[in-house]
């Protein structure tokens, strides 16, 4: 059984990424910079509506654990996707870069390959219009026991709270995890997804995770409270590391009695903020799995954020590891 640094599971989304102007994205009633869910229909509409399109295999854990094996550690994927060209194509961009995916595309069913419309703006935001499609079917069936339990770190979407038998694949692979010795963590994902998911963040959070990464609407949002010190406080004393990104104030990394608090890396004009979060997280994890510092880390995550929104997609296009030595931290 091969012995994985760090295994994801997440939506397996082909990310459709073009530019567009406010005025477009007014016409086309576009809500700027978030995450809206979608139907198929609308779907179809946007996807033909798009200009420069640039598609690459997406979805938030995705893209991490492709930033984390870019940078030379051994990594997994669990999704899904359909037997359809989308899936085709994501399953094999996945294995290309080197990541195992360890579900093979899903034959039938009438739910097509998850797929997310996003428009940037000439100042760099982003905004993503996701169908969800088969991605929302993930269960226990889809978590290898033998991929889960050789997992030195596991790695958890919030976007795949929304349904039952997601929270319980997420449960069970944390546990398997653990059990074999490694450690567990969540990317929040999203405000709303705790608006609709509260107590199961928190039950999740406290009892079955060793750390969180959020932003500070999530945190907030943790524990209904516009006071972001009370957010990253509260929810230090229920996990052991919590981590806040702040956007161009930085991030705060609390571990027990330890906080650091790193400013963000030198002003660049974004390009495209798509996957920063993503790739902060993939800095961050390479240096918890390669028993880094807390700053480091930090600092680690901060590197590969700003390196992504200096262009256009999720994934960095620099050598990372050449960025750290440039740093020191390697």
């Amino acid at each position: 059984m091969k012995t994985y640094d760090l295994v994801g599971i997440g939506n397996a989304v082909v990310d459709v990424i073009s530019h567009a102007e406010d005025a477009f994205l007014d016409n086309m009633g576009i809500d700027k910079g978030i995450m809206q869910l979608i139907e198929q229909d609308r779907a179809e509409q946007l996807y033909g509506a798009m200009g420069d399109r640039v598609q690459t295999p997406g979805g938030a854990v995705a893209n991490t654990i492709a930033g984390v094996g870019a940078l030379g550690l051994n990594t997994a994927f669990i999704g899904r996707v359909h037997d359809d060209g989308l899936g085709q194509f994501y399953a094999k961009a996945m294995t290309d870069n080197g990541i195992d995916f360890v579900n093979a595309p899903v034959a039938g069913g009438d739910r097509p390959t998850s797929r997310s419309m996003i428009f940037v703006t000439p100042d760099g935001e982003r905004s993503m219009n996701t169908y969800l499609g088969i991605s929302t079917g993930l269960s226990s069936d889809d978590v290898p026991a033998d991929v889960a339990g050789n997992a030195k770190i596991m790695f958890l979407e919030g976007y795949l709270f929304d349904e039952d038998a997601g929270k319980t694949a997420f449960r069970e692979a944390a546990r398997a995890a653990k059990a074999g010795g490694g450690m567990a963590g969540i990317t929040i994902s999203d405000p709303f997804c705790v608006e609709r998911h509260r107590a199961d963040f928190l039950q999740m959070i406290e009892h079955e995770l060793d750390f969180v990464i959020g932003n500070e609407a999530e945190l907030k949002s943790l524990f209904e409270t516009d006071n972001l010190e009370q957010a990253m406080t509260r929810t230090a004393a229920i996990c052991p590391i919590m981590v806040c990104t702040r956007g161009g104030d930085g991030v705060t990394l609390i571990r027990g009695g330890e906080r650091v608090d790193l400013p963000a890396p030198e002003r660049i004009t974004p390009v495209d903020a798509t996957g920063a979060g993503d790739q902060f997280a993939a800095g961050f994890i390479y240096g918890l799995a390669t028993g880094q510092s807390l700053e480091t880390c930090g600092r680690m995550g901060n590197l590969c954020g700003a390196e992504v929104i200096s262009h256009i997609g999720p994934r960095p296009e620099k050598n990372m590891m050449d960025e750290f030595r440039k740093a020191g931290l390697v």
